[in-house]
């Protein structure tokens, strides 16, 4: 059962092997990390990084079954249905009809897009990094669908909605966290 980051990392390494794949999943673990200690679940630290570790475990293998075959390999491999339910929930509208229901699973299903969108906009910086970004340059890249197109403003809105932040909040709190992250950089 992968109840440690070690044992979720192992896992994830068995299904992925692509270094992009790789880096989006730390980033997102150190995401969560980050606003669990923000929203006072400070004492499940580990369990909400372990669910943005894995979030993404078929992701590469199977994308056209994506949120669907992981919950099948998270089962075969005895790992806590919180972390399958939490994984699953965030292609809720997108590949499952599982809705983000504990605010883990909405903070994961809010910012997993915006991860990808606010790093791209980081990478465009003279910088290439997170340290230095502001929202009103991850706002004026929201609006540029053709920017990083495959990050849903669909879902980040959606996401937002779910968790009762307005966008700006979202936008301004996920770059505060993965100022955090060392993988973000």
């Amino acid at each position: 059962m992968a109840t440690t980051r070690e044992e979720a990392w192992e896992l994830l390494n068995e299904y992925n092997q692509d270094a992009f794949h790789l880096k989006h999943a730390q980033i997102v673990e150190g995401v969560m990390r980050y606003f669990a200690r923000e929203l006072g679940y400070g004492d499940e630290e580990e369990f909400w990084g372990i669910c943005g570790l894995l979030h993404d475990l078929d992701f590469e293998q199977f994308p056209e079954q994506h949120c669907i075959k992981e919950q099948e390999i998270m089962r075969e491999r005895g790992i806590d249905e919180r972390i399958i339910h939490a994984a699953a929930s965030h292609g809720w509208a997108i590949t499952v009809d599982i809705k983000p229901e504990h605010e883990m699973e909405k903070v994961l299903y809010a910012t997993d897009e915006l991860t990808g969108l606010i790093g791209a906009v980081a990478r465009m910086r003279p910088s290439k990094s997170v340290q230095d970004l502001e929202l009103k340059s991850v706002k004026k890249k929201f609006k540029t669908l053709n920017f990083a197109a495959g990050c849903s403003r669909e879902v980040i809105l959606r996401g937002a909605e779910l968790l009762g932040w307005e966008l700006d909040d979202l936008i301004s709190r996920t770059i505060l966290a993965m100022r955090e992250t060392p993988a973000a950089d």
